[in-house]
């Protein structure tokens, strides 16, 4: 007989939303979804704070990125804590005796695709020399047919297609192709459906994410077979990678410059998606980001209100299929079409609260309903994306330094001073996470960073001319 599921204690539940809350805030939202939407707390005993996440990947990237500050964080909440013990979750079923706990549903990536029976399934490898890299999981939601167009996401649509159609051995046009955009707008969506449509014609087709390609490759050396490797790859006539701002290791990074080139040199066809400009890919070495910059790089755009509006009418229309009770007025749609406008994810988020409440609580939907458990989702619209190159270049002209003062290790008054604020500013005016900081002013560690800001922030609050500083340097950013 199967053991009863074990309730953690609320207040070790409790301890670590707060942390996981403050760590939120600390990193900035797109670290934040990228890497820790999927870890799981499980819980807290002898001294350690005990968490899971679905791949190895994952874990070390966690450990070494984040695990001090994530210790400081549990430590701070938890009170005694010795260690972080982050253990992947299918090892942790494995050697679990008490019956298995459901698995959370997965997220949905794009946010585009009409609701059908989730399906997953691995692309066949074409050449055993790939190592078991046979490709990264295609989801069979995700084609064309599926992916909802406007003018946000028209033109990725279309360059997508025209890969996607073009006739077996013919030279590629945009090549590479590069789609960026923030997260939940569709990019993985387009990507694998023109792996779905290339295969119809017979084409040889491989889909990895940025995570899978750095596996392989790694295992491909410790297996002493990365010349085959390199050689599958580059067999390969439509290359598609995913979520590219994660590729890390000078390494890694090298192979993937070499297959670039390799492909497009041979006129077969690259096909990528990040989170943000090649430019931008501050991780990146820089002649991977000419090479990809060379190429066509089109932007996913924020979905307009037609398109959301469109989003919403098709997920509620598939759950009211089996919820027939479900009824979400006209006016509640347009509200929430309204109101929640930063990606898919968050309309699905959206639908699913009001099913929740519609069916547990038994209040009809309402725009008054749509309003409380909506009013997390509404953010306020996003300023000009700003740049910690944006940043560096605005702090050294106003205060008459170089740039390659703020990144080096002086330590005259007359620079450290310029350098805090032009770190405070990168800290509240972008997404980067403190060790992404740190990294751009001259391989500064976090701590650095966060001693700046805590810094800064405490001046201004005595001294308004600094405050007045401040003020303008960030108007001047924000131009």
């Amino acid at each position: 007989m199967a053991a009863a599921k074990q309730e953690l204690p609320e207040n070790d539940a409790l301890r670590w939303d707060r942390v996981s809350r403050r760590l939120r805030a600390e990193i900035g939202e797109d670290v934040y979804l990228s890497w820790f939407t999927s870890m799981t707390f499980e819980g807290f005993a002898s001294e350690a704070v005990r968490l899971s996440v679905p791949t190895r990947f994952l874990r070390n990237w966690i450990h070494s990125h984040y695990g001090e500050r994530v210790l400081e964080l549990c430590r701070e909440e938890f009170g005694e804590t010795r260690k972080i013990d982050v253990v992947v979750r299918t090892t942790l079923a494995r050697n679990s005796a008490a019956a298995p706990r459901p698995t959370r549903p997965e997220a949905v990536p794009s946010g585009l695709e009409r609701t059908v029976p989730f399906q997953m399934r691995t692309p066949a490898a074409g050449d055993s020399r790939l190592q078991g890299n046979g490709g990264s999981p295609l989801d069979t939601r995700f084609t064309f047919g599926s992916f909802l167009v406007g003018r946000s996401n028209a033109l990725a649509h279309a360059a997508a297609r025209q890969v996607s159609d073009a006739e077996p051995g013919t030279a590629a046009r945009f090549n590479p192709l590069y789609i960026h955009s923030a997260v939940g707008l569709g990019k993985t969506h387009l990507l694998q459906a023109i792996v779905w449509a290339g295969e119809q014609s017979g084409r040889r087709m491989l889909y990895l994410t940025a995570e899978k390609f750095m596996y392989g490759f790694v295992a491909a050396l410790k297996s002493q077979s990365a010349i085959a490797f390199k050689e599958a790859l580059r067999g390969i006539e439509v290359l598609v990678i995913d979520d590219l701002q994660f590729l890390q290791g000078p390494k890694v990074q090298m192979e993937f410059c070499h297959t670039l080139n390799a492909l497009v040199d041979a006129g077969r066809q690259v096909v990528i998606a990040a989170d943000r400009t090649p430019g931008e890919l501050e991780s990146l070495e820089e002649r991977v980001r000419s090479r990809l910059a060379a190429g066509l790089v089109v932007e996913m755009a924020p979905l307009e209100a037609e398109l959301r509006q469109r989003i919403l009418e098709g997920r509620i229309a598939a759950l009211k299929a089996q919820h027939p009770a479900f009824d979400v007025p006209e006016v509640v749609l347009q509200h929430v079409a309204q109101q929640v406008t930063q990606n898919g994810r968050d309309l699905d988020g959206a639908v699913n609260r009001l099913l929740a409440h519609n069916q547990f609580s038994g209040r009809p939907v309402t725009v008054e309903l749509a309003e409380e458990v909506i009013r997390d989702l509404i953010r306020p619209a996003d300023p000009r994306r700003i740049r910690v190159e944006d940043i560096l270049r605005v702090v050294s002209k106003h205060y008459g330094v170089s740039r390659a003062d703020l990144l080096s290790s002086r330590r005259t008054a007359n620079v450290v001073r310029p350098r805090q604020i032009a770190m405070y500013l990168a800290k509240t005016l972008t997404l980067r996470s403190l060790p992404e900081i740190g990294r751009r002013f001259g391989g500064r560690d976090h701590t650095t960073v966060l001693h700046a800001v805590r810094k800064i922030e405490g001046l201004v609050q005595g001294d308004k001319v600094l405050a007045d500083e401040i003020d303008s340097l960030k108007r001047l950013l924000q131009e």
